[in-house]
């Protein structure tokens, strides 16, 4: 009976549009609005996950990875082609991103270039204390992250 209290709860708090809560998808997402634009991200570097907001339209919001290398800022996904937000990404780049509390109105572009893709894998593995020579996963995909306006 708790699980399913627990459950009912998540659901209603994704309904509602909150924001992503863990695994599971939200609307917009809550927190305070930057006022000022980003020049460095690396302090992304000390959250554990950060949310996205794609389709601003009719937001939908997701957990993800977030990293800074040499200052700029990524968010990446495994098997990621297929997601519904990274599909939204890549049809409309205007996104906001929530770091700590902050809100960020944001820019997304998907990466493709291999020794960028490399470069940001590293940076993860650094980020989560993991191995930075395993070799990047097929269907690993990271967007780097614009601030905007």
């Amino acid at each position: 009976m708790p699980f399913q209290i627990a459950l009912a709860f998540v659901m209603g708090i994704t309904l509602l549009g909150i924001g992503p809560c863990g695994p599971i998808p939200g609307g917009a997402l809550s927190g305070r609005l930057a006022v000022s634009p980003v020049e460095d991200w690396s302090f992304a570097n000390e959250v554990g996950r950060c949310a996205v907001e794609v389709r601003p339209e009719s937001p939908h919001s997701v957990t993800v990875n977030c990293m800074s290398s040499a200052g700029d800022l990524f968010v990446s996904c495994s098997d990621c082609a297929g997601k519904k937000w990274s599909g939204h990404a890549l049809e409309n780049p205007d996104a906001r991103i929530r770091i700590g509390e902050v809100v960020y109105p944001v820019s997304l572009a998907r990466v493709e270039e291999a020794s960028r893709l490399d470069a940001v894998w590293r940076a993860r593995a650094t980020k989560l204390g993991e191995d930075e020579s395993t070799a990047r996963p097929e269907g690993w995909w990271t967007f780097q992250v614009t601030g905007r306006p």
